[in-house]
């Protein structure tokens, strides 16, 4: 299956929240690190129910693994509710600061990142 995310050897993609913290710290590692980086603000840059679908299984994740479960609005809005995989991308995409980030692709490597030197694991 060809994905609608283009990945490359060479350069890293990072899917981050630039109001986090950690994106922000892994966006600056990764540069420090020499790598070329394509970072995506998953605030201004939505992504589509496929390419959700597609990190999720790059991720080895159920489609509600990628959602913040940690978040505040998380909690508030959705804790106790059951969700199809279709309401969960449609919550994601209304949401996307719900999205569970940083995640880093290189080439067909992709990895949660919860500290700034996990990139070096790619």
């Amino acid at each position: 299956m060809m994905g609608e995310i283009a990945t490359s050897n060479r350069a890293l993609i990072l899917f981050y929240n630039p109001n986090s913290i950690i994106g922000k710290q892994v966006l600056a590692y990764a540069k420090a690190e020499g790598y070329a980086v394509r970072d995506v603000d998953i605030l201004k840059t939505p992504f589509t129910g496929t390419q959700l679908e597609e990190l999720a299984d790059k991720l080895h994740l159920k489609i509600d693994g990628l959602v913040n479960k940690e978040h505040p609005d998380f909690k508030t809005h959705f804790e106790y509710s059951t969700f199809s995989d279709d309401d969960w991308i449609k919550i994601m995409r209304k949401n996307p600061h719900l999205i569970k980030e940083p995640i880093v692709l290189l080439g067909d490597k992709t990895i949660h990142v919860n500290t700034p030197s996990d990139i070096l694991k790619l």
